[in-house]
């Protein structure tokens, strides 16, 4: 009996490693990588529309007679700024 436990014991050992579905996951990481690409440059190209949005709201404010825009320009700055890292954290979170 305690040989029958022992050789179950190490049938269900054996079987812990032989993972389904790791050919799903690679073919998920490609699809993800072939992806990525589109949304680094969806990010890239949102970060030049906000920037170049931002300053034409800036220079108009600005020619309008409005000179405190500081809080303006760190706005939009940064709003550019978080799209253009965003890409780069995303390619750091999935390892691509």
């Amino acid at each position: 009996m305690k040989k029958l436990l022992t050789l179950i014991c190490c049938l269900l050992w054996l079987e812990a490693f032989a993972q389904p579905g790791i050919e799903e996951m690679n073919k998920a990481r490609n699809d993800l990588a072939a992806d990525y690409f589109s949304a680094s440059d969806l990010s890239l190209v949102l970060a030049t529309l906000l920037g170049l949005n931002g300053a034409v709201k800036i220079y108009h404010n600005w020619q309008m007679g409005k000179h405190h825009i500081d809080a303006d320009i760190a706005a939009w700055f940064f709003a550019a700024l978080f799209m253009v890292l965003a890409g780069a954290f995303l390619k750091a979170l999935f390892g691509i």
